[in-house]
């Protein structure tokens, strides 16, 4: 089962995502891409880490590389999330770079393949209605192209508003 839950800044999607998750049995992977830059960043992952442990989640830190991801065992995983990991791939130079779309989806079908449910949160792009130039259009375009494929093969996609879930295919649990 694939699920896509897609929203704006602070629109309440990675809470709707933990609560899915929620509903499945153990194991309980978080897939957590945010690179870690300085003391800041590592406290609020340590922060996450500890948050996720109370939830029965075990933590794999993927910022790059998707595909590299091998599960321990087959259960539920929610990748947290598309945004980060498209910038790392797209600008990170151990990424993708140019090929940052084709090698997130390639690795998305790698981690479905050994999961039970594949939960993935990203944000909505192009959806403020500004005009973007330079490596800001790059990434929105990147990020774009996997949200679009990966909607069209997942079983569900849902846009949470406001703490809202509106789905657009398949239905609320």
């Amino acid at each position: 089962m694939l699920t896509l839950v897609v929203g704006g800044a602070a629109s309440g999607k990675s809470a709707y995502a933990e609560r899915l998750v929620l509903q499945t049995a153990l194991p309980r992977y978080y897939l957590a891409t945010m690179q870690v830059w300085d003391a800041e960043c590592a406290a609020r992952v340590e922060k996450h880490r500890r948050m996720r442990a109370e939830k029965q989640f075990e933590t794999l830190e993927c910022p790059l590389h998707l595909g590299t991801v091998h599960l321990p065992a087959r259960g539920t995983v929610l990748l947290e999330d598309l945004g980060n990991l498209t910038a790392n791939e797209l600008y990170d130079p151990a990424g993708a770079g140019e090929a940052a779309a084709s090698v997130i989806l390639d690795g998305l079908d790698q981690l479905a393949a050994q999961c039970e449910h594949l939960i993935v949160v990203s944000n909505e792009v192009f959806s403020g209605g500004a005009n973007y130039a330079g490596d800001t259009d790059r990434y929105l375009k990147a990020l774009a192209q996997v949200n679009n494929t990966l909607a069209a093969r997942a079983d569900a996609v849902v846009r949470v508003v406001c703490g809202i879930p509106v789905y657009y295919k398949g239905v609320e649990k």
